[in-house]
């Protein structure tokens, strides 16, 4: 689909979202308490990463710092779907998906201030994220090295006899990489419990993805080795959680992978220096027309779930808690100098 179609797409599709508004969640098993959840988790990632835009530009975060405005609903929807004992893999646009497994807001905040008290010690900062204990296995910055890694822990969980489920996140670009199709192919070949998601937001860094990609879809890559694939709409909450479950369940039941494909949008730009001047205003503001965040809201008000000023006390105490991840972040102690000798190997 080239890029004119799809934003006509785009305007069509949030015409019929506005027509759909009823809880259709319920018809998938999702109870009105998950959705607040979902609502409440995607704010949150949307509050912490709309907070380190503005402590980035005042300089009290260092180095790079990539981040997933818009992109909330895939993480969200598929995080709802993992039990404690399951592990996340995902790239270097890492924080949403580590505050959806644990890592606290002061935790995250203070790992992109380079502090001690930070996930990963200050040490790894914004690509780097990082706790073993809560199943998040990084923040990894080197593109497409990842799902390698993934896919080994997800080996080991099944050679041990466990019944818990990898989900590797990585971005379309990745997915253009030799090393991905190994795996891939081994993920298949030895029937791996792992859920690749690739989080199709149409650039790699400042390309747009028809410019480097031949095929049709990105989720075919699958098919040819006969693994499961699909593709669903990554700016919808519901959506995303509908795919990855059926996929998270062939993992955790029968132990096969499956490779989907979420249509996502990135408002900002790839990194914190990437002014974005590779695509138009209007496309994203019609992107912006079918933000995850804004379209659940209505939904719930809708369908009555919460009211508009309830919605509006669950983001005053979303602020409040941004606000006192920023305060502990800045009265956290720099890491001591006996760090720099300490996971160093001659």
């Amino acid at each position: 689909m080239n890029k004119s179609k799809f934003l006509l797409y785009l305007l069509y599709y949030g015409k019929l979202k506005k027509e759909k508004m009823k809880n259709n969640w319920q018809e998938f098993g999702i109870s009105n308490n998950q959705i607040i959840q979902m609502y409440k988790e995607m704010l949150l990632i949307r509050r912490f990463e709309e907070r380190a835009a503005q402590e980035y530009g005042k300089g009290k975060i260092g180095g790079f710092c990539h981040l997933y405005i818009g992109q909330e609903a895939v993480a969200v929807g598929a995080g709802q779907t993992l039990r404690e004992d399951d592990t996340v893999f995902t790239a270097y646009r890492d924080h949403g998906h580590a505050l959806l497994r644990g890592i606290t807001p002061n935790e995250a905040m203070a790992e992109l201030f380079g502090k001690y008290t930070g996930c990963s010690k200050g040490m790894g900062g914004s690509m780097h994220f990082y706790n073993v204990e809560k199943g998040f296995f990084g923040g990894w910055g080197i593109v497409g090295a990842h799902p390698p890694l993934a896919t080994g822990t997800a080996f080991a969980t099944k050679y041990l006899g466990k019944d818990s489920v990898t989900i590797c996140f990585l971005g379309e670009a990745a997915a253009n990489q030799g090393v991905f199709h190994e795996t891939l192919n081994l993920a298949q070949l030895w029937k791996i419990p792992i859920v690749f998601i690739i989080e199709n937001n149409h650039y790699g860094m400042g390309t747009e993805i028809s410019r480097a990609f031949s095929g049709k879809e990105l989720r075919y890559k699958g098919e040819v080795y006969g693994m499961e694939i699909g593709r669903f709409d990554g700016m919808s909450v519901v959506e995303s959680y509908k795919a990855v479950k059926i996929a998270v369940d062939r993992a955790r039941k029968e132990s096969l992978p499956t490779l989907l494909e979420a249509e996502t949008y990135r408002y900002r730009g790839h990194s914190m220096s990437d002014p974005g001047t590779y695509r138009t205003k209007e496309e994203v503001e019609n992107y912006k027309n079918i933000d995850p965040i804004e379209s659940l809201k209505k939904e719930i008000i809708e369908t009555k779930i919460l009211s508009e000023n309830e919605l509006e006390k669950i983001n005053d105490e979303i602020k409040i808690l941004i606000n006192q991840s920023v305060k502990f972040a800045e009265e956290s102690p720099e890491p001591p100098i006996e760090a720099l000798y300490q996971n160093v190997y001659l």
